[in-house]
């Protein structure tokens, strides 16, 4: 099997490593051999020491033998009784020290034999010798078998020592071959250490090369990566501004297309008013009311681009879901018509939610119409209200959702399903499936605006041929519920002014203020007017009695809060009513009215600005100082 090349290069470094581990591996074994060298010599001295004890006891019996039978005197018998008892022991230690080998331990037990002779026969000599037979005691030492025991014991003692004298110094020699096969070794490993170093250096040196040639390398290659990725850069920035120009196209040719429509209707329908005003009146209010209806058509385009854009002014206020859906269901009968089974599915314990209970109407409402479109041959809309929890997890695949507790609402219908790739531009506006005049493509817009600017999050869950399900997460509010009865039902009367109330209107565009001025009059008010906010300011100045301050948000110079602000610190208790068709963030932040405000959106009828300035004249607007 080859190796790679930069495997092979390892094979010097493994070698060397192995070298080292014989190294140490052959060290070991030599302080191995060097014990058994001093065990072997330890054992030699030994057995040499245990021959010379075992002589020098039976050469002290002798010893006390002769002094005894030469002087009578029985303290010569004390060395001998001594030297005799250590005998055994002696033996026992010389057999045990020479048990390992056969030829030594053969002569320990000839040494024995001749040893336990001998001191039979010294026994002998003085037991005749203590009886009285001193001439047969004389006679057994003359006779001369101690000496030759003797001489026989001393040539095994030698032959024994000569042995242990023979294993040391071949030990000795094997030890000495041994450390000089360890120090050949070591001489072998040093060199190769040397060589591998020095084989390591020239490596290193070569990589080191290599490195700084592919830094090189990297270093150009990264230069052609920056420059691709700007190039990249600069052609998806065109591609973006691309689809910007194209989004910006779509959205601008539907605002055309039904403005146009809308102002045709307006324009013509005023044009023939104008024309059979004084020959035919009837047709000329139809005409004029056709213009009307028109003009509101507008309006309500206008009010879904700010609620797409998210840019409606909000008054949220903390909502209990249920009881808002339980309230619609007659009129969503009414709107869906026979056809449509409207179920409602109210989750029990429903958190309230802080939400502009008037905008989720109208979302509801535009979901529901939505839904009846996708069921034309009729079918089941079903709304569910439930408590949930968006995790970290969903949040993060989820753009713009926060983590946290929300209240769902759900609404389900059994229609024709939309695909993926509609799902993917539903929210866009002007963007629709429906046929030629059945709808704007702002619904969904509206509500997916709506929804996003009060905290929430929208879902769609669609399948072709089975239904559509649209959820709506809107916050969790802690806190109390208290939603304000409707003032403006079917047949509420107009309010009129009350005790000669005066308010003072504050308008730049001059038949705007007009307008707004004419219809005051017409509901009994008497009305001040001023064009920008120091003429107004002026006129607070000399106006005994001012009761309302009615104006416009953006105007040149001072704008309507800077004006409501500076007026107040000559009036505390002025109440103040705002309207504008673009708030700019005076009175409105993050998309949600400032607290205290009291406001009304251009455009606006009689009807809604007779019911908003009672509202606030009679402390039903909320506009304490903010």
């Amino acid at each position: 099997m080859r190796l790679d090349r930069p495997y092979r290069s390892l094979l010097p470094l493994i070698f060397g490593f192995f070298l080292l581990s014989l190294t140490v591996l052959g060290t070991l074994w030599l302080v191995d051999r060097q014990e058994r060298s001093f065990g072997a010599v330890r054992h030699t001295l030994e057995v040499q020491n245990r021959l010379s004890m075992i002589l020098s006891r039976l050469q002290d019996a002798e010893t006390g033998q002769r002094g005894y039978m030469l002087t009578g005197r029985t303290e010569y018998l004390e060395p001998y009784a001594k030297a005799l008892s250590g005998l055994g022991t002696e033996f026992v230690a010389l057999s045990e020290a020479v048990a390992d080998n056969p030829r030594q331990l053969t002569r320990v037990k000839a040494l024995k034999r001749l040893s336990d002779q001998r001191q039979d026969l010294i026994r002998l000599t003085l037991e005749r010798f203590r009886s009285g037979e001193t001439g047969s005691a004389i006679e057994l030492v003359r006779e001369g078998s101690g000496k030759r025991l003797m001489d026989r014991l001393r040539d095994v003692i030698e032959e024994m020592r000569a042995e242990e004298q023979r294993l040391l110094a071949s030990r000795e020699a094997m030890a000495q071959r041994q450390a000089l096969l360890v120090k050949l070794g070591l001489l072998a490993s040093g060199g190769a250490i040397i060589l591998l170093a020095l084989f390591a250096i020239h490596d290193a040196r070569k990589r080191l090369a290599q490195a700084l040639a592919a830094a090189v390398d990297l270093g150009e290659t990264n230069e052609k990566l920056k420059k691709e990725i700007g190039e990249r850069q600069a052609v998806e920035g065109q591609v973006r501004q691309m689809q910007k120009m194209e989004s910006i196209g779509h959205l601008t040719g539907g605002i055309a297309h039904d403005f146009n429509n809308m102002l045709a209707i307006v324009i013509g329908s005023l044009d023939l008013a104008q024309r059979r005003f004084e020959t035919d009146p009837d047709k000329a209010k139809a005409c004029i009311d056709n213009a009307s209806e028109g003009a509101h058509r507008a309006a309500q385009l206008t009010a879904r681009l700010l609620a797409f854009s998210r840019q409606q002014p909000l008054e949220p206020r903390p909502v209990d879901a249920n009881k808002l859906v339980g309230g619609m269901s007659e009129l969503l009968r009414r709107t869906l018509g026979e056809h449509i089974s409207v179920e409602t599915v109210l989750a029990g314990g429903l958190w309230p939610t802080y939400i502009d209970a008037g905008q989720l109407e109208n979302a509801i409402l535009n979901l529901c119409v939505n839904a009846r479109d996708a069921m034309p041959d009729g079918g089941k809309l079903t709304i569910e209200t439930n408590n949930t929890h968006l995790d970290e997890r969903y949040a993060a695949e989820h753009e713009e959702v926060t983590p946290g507790q929300y209240v769902v609402l759900c609404v389900t219908d059994t229609g024709t399903g939309m695909p993926p790739h509609v799902i993917e531009r539903a929210f866009d506006p002007f963007y629709t499936t429906k046929g030629v005049g059945r709808g704007t493509g702002l619904g969904l817009s509206q509500v997916f605006g709506f929804v996003k600017q009060s905290g929430g999050h929208i879902k769609i869950y669609s399948e072709p041929d089975h239904g559509t399900t649209v959820k709506l997460y809107l916050p969790r509010h802690f806190g109390s519920v208290s939603i304000p009865a409707s003032t403006d039902a079917p047949g509420h009367p107009v309010p009129h002014a009350q005790d000669g109330e005066i308010i003072l209107v504050v308008e730049d565009e001059e038949r705007v203020r007009h307008m707004s001025v004419d219809a005051l009059r017409s509901l009994g008010y008497t009305v001040v007017q001023a064009s920008d906010g120091e003429q107004a300011l002026a006129v607070l100045a000399i106006q005994p009695r001012v009761d309302l301050l009615f104006t416009d948000i953006v105007m040149p110079g001072m704008n309507g809060r800077q004006l409501a602000d500076a007026a107040r610190e000559q009036r505390p208790d002025l109440k103040v009513l705002f309207t504008t068709g673009y708030t700019r963030n005076a009175v409105v932040h993050n998309g949600v009215l400032d607290p205290g405000v009291a406001f009304i959106s251009k455009p606006f009828g009689v009807d809604q600005l007779a019911l908003k300035v009672r509202q606030v004249l009679d402390g039903m607007g909320d506009n304490r100082a903010a």
